[in-house]
């Protein structure tokens, strides 16, 4: 059987940078969890200070949108194209996927750790009112890096569905 998608180079790459990038998200989502577990003044600062509670969904994120996400792309990158025995429909978008989606993640975590470490910070000594005028930047900025992961899972699905449609062509 003709399965070019064993030979095209490109499309092994990106299918092993996106388990790459599930292995480096995983690394550091645990580390991070071991560290706001096992360090008691980051605990605390984590689950008692204002806005402190955002690290935790950086953690969250880098986990779920790094770690499993980055693990489900490159399982359906590969499995998709041997299940319909088609090339999948473009690399364009494939690399479209990745670094969108990897600049968005790194984005989104970087200002939700801001927000967090900003806000907790600011609340010993600042009121409520106060605090928010400040973490709000970071919010909007990091819902701007969300929006592009958005865009990835769609460029993702539009690049599946595209790969799919009309697979009994080939049977």
């Amino acid at each position: 059987m003709n399965e070019p998608w064993t030979q095209d180079k490109e499309y092994i790459q990106y299918t092993l940078w996106f388990v790459y990038a599930c292995i480096i998200y995983s690394v550091i989502g645990f580390t991070w969890g071991a560290l706001m577990g096992g360090i008691a003044d980051f605990r605390h600062f984590v689950d008692h200070r204002l806005h402190g509670n955002l690290i935790v969904r950086a953690h969250t994120h880098i986990n779920l949108l790094g770690w499993v996400e980055m693990a489900i792309f490159a399982a359906v990158y590969y499995i998709i194209p041997r299940l319909v025995r088609r090339s999948i429909y473009s690399m364009k978008l494939v690399k479209a996927h990745f670094w969108i989606h990897n600049f968005g993640l790194i984005g989104m975590v970087v200002f939700f750790t801001a927000a967090g470490t900003i806000g907790g910070s600011a609340s010993v000594s600042a009121t409520p009112a106060q605090v928010e005028v400040l973490v709000k930047p970071y919010l909007a900025t990091m819902g701007m890096f969300g929006t592009l992961v958005l865009l990835a899972n769609l460029i993702w699905a539009y690049n599946l569905f595209r790969t799919c449609a009309g697979w009994r062509r080939n049977q």
